[in-house]
């Protein structure tokens, strides 16, 4: 049974900065891709980035040059660096990954940028 384990969200002003963590257990995550999705209420959950099990990253085109995905495979962690946020990133974001058949999901950690 793998567990997600998100952190680091927060409320930030606009242009400003976020880091989240996600801390897995259960799996060693070296093996596996792993993603960070967005959901906002009355929406469809949004694929937000994905670093695959050899580095290479993907990014939705909203955040491309603002969101840096990365893996610390000796702390069996991912993190997703946000910065110049925007109000519209406001949304719950969870950590995923999938061990064979079976998704993995985080219980989500709410980022809100206001002023």
């Amino acid at each position: 049974q793998v567990q997600l384990v998100e952190s680091g969200g927060g409320l930030v002003q606009p242009g400003g900065s976020l880091k989240l963590s996600c801390a897995a257990s259960g799996a060693n995550i070296r093996f596996y891709a792993m993603n960070w999705y967005r959901q906002n209420a009355g929406k469809q959950r949004e694929l937000v980035a994905t670093v695959t099990s050899i580095g290479i990253t993907y990014y939705t085109d909203s955040v491309k040059g603002r969101f840096t995905i990365s893996r610390d495979n000796a702390r069996n962690t991912v993190y997703l660096q946000m910065n110049t946020l925007k109000p519209e990133d406001t949304a719950v974001y969870y950590c995923n990954t999938a061990v064979g058949v079976v998704n993995y999901w985080g219980q989500g950690t709410q980022v809100t940028v206001s002023s």
